[in-house]
């Protein structure tokens, strides 16, 4: 009996799995445009209640991040046995994607915050704006930021440890801990996107491809150092003109209006 059908990891390429979570996120693309043509960028939580945010938030979860997760996830199944391949990878992905959707959480909380800030005081809104880009610069040259791309570059360390968890439920915690590594790499450029506007297409698009390069990318730990840089610059920009960050910016209307 061969060691593939005894169970054993598989070095076979899986090309179909790169092709269905291509597709998927392609879908998700639609979809978020759809909603976004709907709802126009609007600041803070758009109007929705924290169940309909987190829809949308999954949403933009699966069209930003299937990309960047992809090589990863075939990876992964790489790593396991022949016995309910597409099972398992699908239990590793719903364990990635249930770490992006409770950050969901804490995004509705920064977004409500900012229509609030954006209503009452714009003053401090443009401070906040011009500080949440700054943040990005800073995060993006830290220990922290480091530690979690490399981990995002290089899994294999994580996909030897992820081998030795048993369960049931063995796929969906190795799903939750790359989710976590994960996060911990690109929270701070949702940050901006609540700044940038939650539903801000042309953000969304540049976010997306900023963070899929910085882990598939060869120069990706330099492009991290250029993404500080464009933080500062925006920082910079958004002091000049505030609309800039749309989501803690609310137009004045004209007097008589």
């Amino acid at each position: 009996m061969s060691a593939t059908a005894q169970g054993a990891p598989t070095t076979r390429r899986e090309p179909g799995v790169v092709v269905g979570l291509l597709l998927l996120a392609a879908v998700a693309w639609a979809g978020t445009f759809a909603v976004a043509q709907q709802m126009g960028v609007m600041a803070g939580t758009m109007g929705l209640a924290v169940p309909a945010f987190l829809l949308v938030w999954l949403l933009m979860m699966v069209a930003m991040m299937l990309p960047a997760v992809t090589p990863v996830a075939q990876l992964y199944l790489r790593t396991i046995g022949p016995n309910r391949r597409s099972l398992r990878v699908a239990g590793f992905l719903s364990g990635y994607l249930l770490v992006w959707t409770a950050a969901g959480l804490p995004g509705f909380g920064l977004a409500w915050g900012a229509q609030r800030l954006a209503t009452d005081h714009a003053g401090a809104a443009r401070l906040a704006a011009a500080g949440t880009f700054v943040a990005v610069a800073a995060y993006q040259v830290s220990p922290l930021k480091d530690v979690c791309l490399k981990a995002c570059r290089s899994p294999l360390g994580l996909l030897l440890r992820y081998a030795s968890y048993r369960g049931r439920l063995r796929d969906l915690r190795a799903g939750a801990h790359h989710g976590l590594y994960c996060l911990g790499c690109c929270w701070v450029l949702f940050a901006a996107l609540i700044a940038l506007g939650t539903m801000n297409l042309l953000a969304m698009a540049a976010i997306a491809t900023l963070l899929t390069a910085e882990k598939l990318w060869v120069h990706g730990l330099a492009l991290s150092r250029v993404m500080a840089v464009a933080g500062v610059a925006l920082a910079v920009l958004v002091l000049i003109h505030p609309s800039t960050a749309a989501g803690l910016y609310v137009p004045i209307a004209p007097m008589g209006m």
